[in-house]
């Protein structure tokens, strides 16, 4: 039976020592599952998806470098780590070249074995990759792929916190683009007058404060990809400026008269509905349709659940190194995940996860240590969305309720950060414009807000 969460594989042909090695494993909080040989080993492979391989090199039948060989032929990135009780650098450096991600000589401290396990499993769990245990997310993944094979434009959407970089990360590193520049560019956290020249470059000169020559956010992604994140943030007129270098595939520096010709994959992403934006009027209908070219929707965290103790696991690894005890998570916080709606899906549950790890006592996460804010969570994993609400008075029911905690996550969030509105708006998962409008809308009402830190919103 598959786990759902992507284990280490121990293959080892000593009984004892395959238990002795089990246990270590688990004791630390890892998911493991075991093969008593080669063979099984690549049955395991099969049934269990696991993130790492520690195999003997000694074992009757397969060996382990031959092992090593068809696991590589079947997951080139998958690592292996060999253990042998006769090791030498020959064999060490021939096992590297075939593609081992590192090398155990027995006997070797338990706490050895842990390290590594830990470092392979947090390095394969950078933020660059992606987490893909429940269906809906390797469906995701999978038309990731595909769409990374074309060059076309791509329009990523998603609620805040699904991972929308993260994606465009993906099919950039999964592309014939892969190895050229990716740039990044959040249209929601620079202020409206200075995003055309972050993007489109200028002359010296072209406006107060130009003292040189600066080539744009296009020019600089040049050959490469150029990522346009909350897109739907900018301004209209600005818009009208960004379909016109799509559709003519050159651009021009303020203040300049030279074009210049453009190779760059664009790839844009909003949580919104541009649909609606379009309908709206605040969105152009021109540059939906020019950038909805290839189109990926993020699931949010809700309709991918058996991704969260996966999601959780990788927290818990990136604060690892700086502890001084191992991290688990116990039964009850698991339940807690689990129940949970995440509305501000994978970047809440990073959050909270990681403030619970420097928390918890002993190293182990339970369910009190999760400071997920008192909201409701549906009674079961898998509960339906809520029924349509009859509209309330504006200060009454559901709607003040709603009101209330908003107005109550806010102020937490922005004490946890001291002040910081730029740290604030990341872990509520909103822009800093909308953020700004919010503490507006509180002030308005007569709600003390903290003193804020107005350096927050500097350009970097």
């Amino acid at each position: 039976m598959k786990t759902t969460v992507e284990p280490v594989l121990v293959v080892e042909d000593e009984a004892a020592l395959r238990e002795a090695l089990v246990d270590t494993l688990a004791s630390a909080g890892l998911p493991v599952v075991a093969a008593a040989d080669a063979a099984e080993g690549l049955q395991r492979l099969e049934s269990d998806d696991p993130a790492l391989v520690i195999s003997d090199v000694q074992m009757q039948g397969m060996n382990g470098y031959q092992l090593l060989t068809a696991i590589k032929q079947r997951r080139p990135d998958l690592p292996v780590v060999l253990m042998t009780a006769y090791g030498t650098v020959a064999q060490a450096v021939a096992a590297m070249r075939e593609g081992a991600t590192d090398y155990l000589v027995k006997p070797f401290e338990a706490q050895a074995l842990i390290d590594m396990a830990r470092r392979l499993l947090a390095a394969r769990a950078a933020p660059g990759d992606l987490v893909a245990a429940d269906p809906e997310s390797k469906r995701t993944v999978s038309l990731a792929r595909k769409i990374a094979e074309s060059d076309a434009t791509v329009l990523i959407t998603g609620e805040s916190g699904t991972g929308k970089e993260v994606y465009a990360r993906f099919i950039r590193d999964h592309s014939l683009r892969a190895d050229k520049p990716f740039v990044a560019i959040n249209c929601a956290a620079i202020p409206e007058n200075m995003l055309e020249a972050t993007l489109f470059g200028y002359e010296k000169g072209a406006f107060t404060g130009a003292l040189g020559a600066h080539a744009g956010k296009f020019e600089q992604a040049q050959g490469g990809t150029l990522l346009l994140d909350e897109i739907s943030e900018m301004d209209l007129s600005l818009q009208a400026k960004i379909l016109r270098v799509l559709q003519e595939r050159e651009v021009e520096r303020l203040g300049g008269t030279r074009t210049i010709s453009l190779d760059v994959r664009l790839i844009a992403t909003s949580n919104r509905n541009l649909p609606e934006e379009v309908r709206a009027g605040r969105f152009r209908a021109d540059l939906y349709y020019r950038l909805n070219v290839m189109n990926l929707r993020l699931p949010s965290l809700r309709e991918r659940r058996a991704d969260i103790l996966p999601l959780a696991r990788r927290a818990m690894l990136a604060t690892a190194p700086g502890r001084p005890v191992q991290l688990t998570l116990a039964a009850d916080a698991e339940h807690k995940l689990v129940a949970y709606d995440w509305p501000g899906n994978a970047r809440e549950l990073t959050n909270i996860v990681q403030r619970a790890a420097w928390l918890a006592a002993g190293g182990v996460i339970h369910a009190e240590d999760l400071d997920i804010g008192g909201m409701s969570a549906p009674s079961s994993a898998h509960a339906a969305p809520p029924a349509p609400v009859a509209q309330a008075e504006p200060e009454a029911g559901l709607g003040h309720d709603l009101k209330e905690r908003e107005r109550e996550l806010i102020l937490s969030t922005l004490a946890l950060t001291g002040g910081s509105r730029k740290l604030a708006a990341e872990r509520l998962g909103i822009s800093p414009r909308t953020l700004r409008h919010k503490l507006q809308q509180l002030k308005a009402a007569g709600v003390p807000v903290p003193r804020l830190h107005e350096q927050a919103f500097a350009v970097v």
